[in-house]
C-alpha cells in the first residue's frame, strides 16, 4: 500500500480527562471491572510531534515529571504508532516527540492522550486516511481511556469504559486540578478497592450505570447540580492508599469549591467551581497553601492536528 507522506512532520494535541462520575462493578475472573463513567475532556493537553524515521523512537519532555514514562516500546504512544503501521502495511517507522502537561499516573489519562495523539499523527503523517471509526477500533485495543481521548467533549463510557456515547454538555465547566508529586498505579487502586469491598460495610456496586441526574446537570450546564451528583468509586481506595489527600480535599471544599473528588484512579484531585472567577480564587487559595493548582475548563475537543 502506498501512502503520501507529510514531509515535515505532524503535530497533534490531545486533552486530559476528568471522571465526573465513576461507578465500578465487581471484579471479573480476568481481573477487569465493568464501569460506568461520565468523562469530560479538559484544557490540559499533551502535544505529540510525529516525524519521518526508519525506526520507531520517542523523546519525552514537558512541564510535569516525566522520569517514570518509558521511552521504548512500553510507551503507549509507540504502541499506537506500531498499530497504525501494522494496519496499513507501512514498513517504515516514526519519531515521536511527546510534550506532556497532564500529570503522569495522575488519573487524568495523560498516557491515553499520548496514544490517541499518536494514532491521529501517524494516520496524517503516512496519509493513511483510516477514518474515525477505524482509529477508534485501534484505540480500543490500546486501553479503555484512549477512545475518549480521541473523541473528546463529554461522553458516557460503559463496559470497561471504552464503549462510548457522546453526552450533551451545555456551556463551560470550570475546574481546579491539584496534581500530586507521586502517581498511583491504576491496577493497584482497583486491587485495593476489591480488598476494601471484601469488608461487610463496603459492598460492590450493582451493574454500574451513570446517575441520570448527572446527565441532566450536564445538559443544563449547571455546575451546582452536577456537584450534588459527582461520584468516584475509586476514591475510597485512593484515599486509603494516600490519606494526606483528604486534607487537600477538605481545604478545597472549605475554600469555595462546589465539590472535590479524586480524578480517576488518582492521586490528582479535581475541584468543580461555579465559574471562571471562582476557579481563579480557589487556585490562588490552594497555591498560597503550598499546593500546585491548575485552572482548567471543559469540555474541549479530542485529539486534533494542530497547524
Amino acid at each position: 500500500m502506498t501512502q503520501a507522506l507529510a514531509a515535515d512532520g505532524v503535530r497533534v494535541r490531545a486533552p486530559g480527562k476528568l471522571n465526573l462520575f465513576f461507578e465500578v462493578g465487581g471484579v471479573h475472573e480476568d481481573g477487569y471491572h465493568d464501569v460506568a463513567s461520565a468523562y469530560q475532556a479538559v484544557s490540559l493537553y499533551e502535544d505529540v510531534w510525529a516525524s519521518p524515521s526508519d525506526e520507531f523512537t520517542v523523546a519525552i519532555s514537558g512541564s510535569v515529571d516525566v522520569s517514570g514514562v518509558p521511552a521504548d516500546d512500553r510507551n503507549l504512544a509507540v504502541r499506537a504508532a506500531r498499530l497504525v503501521a501494522q494496519r496499513i502495511g507501512y514498513s517504515g517507522g516514526v519519531h515521536l516527540d511527546i510534550v506532556k502537561h497532564v500529570p503522569v499516573a495522575g488519573g487524568m489519562g495523560g498516557g491515553s492522550a499520548d496514544a490517541a495523539a499518536a494514532l491521529v499523527a501517524c494516520d496524517a503523517l503516512w496519509g493513511a486516511e483510516l477514518g474515525s471509526a477505524e482509529l477508534h477500533k485501534l484505540a480500543s485495543r490500546l486501553g479503555a481511556d484512549v477512545p475518549f481521548a480521541l473523541m473528546g467533549g463529554t461522553a458516557i463510557g460503559t463496559g470497561r469504559g471504552d464503549q462510548l456515547s457522546p453526552a450533551l454538555a451545555k456551556g463551560r465547566f470550570d475546574w481546579v486540578v491539584v496534581p500530586s508529586n507521586a502517581g498511583l498505579s491504576t491496577p493497584e487502586v482497583y486491587a485495593h478497592l476489591d480488598e476494601l469491598r471484601a469488608r461487610p460495610d463496603i459492598a460492590a456496586t450493582r451493574t454500574p450505570a451513570v446517575d441520570p441526574a448527572v446527565l441532566q446537570a450536564l445538559r443544563a450546564g449547571d455546575p451546582v447540580a452536577l456537584a450534588e451528583h459527582t461520584r468516584n468509586d475509586l476514591q475510597i481506595a485512593a484515599l486509603s492508599m494516600r490519606p494526606q489527600l483528604r486534607e487537600v480535599l477538605e481545604l478545597g471544599e472549605e475554600s469555595g469549591a462546589l465539590a472535590g473528588l479524586v480524578s480517576g484512579s488518582g492521586p490528582t484531585l479535581a475541584f468543580l467551581t461555579v465559574d471562571p472567577e471562582s476557579a481563579l480564587e480557589l487556585q490562588i487559595t490552594l497555591s498560597a497553601a503550598g499546593y500546585e493548582a491548575l485552572h482548567v475548563h471543559g469540555p474541549v475537543a479530542g485529539a486534533r492536528v494542530v497547524t
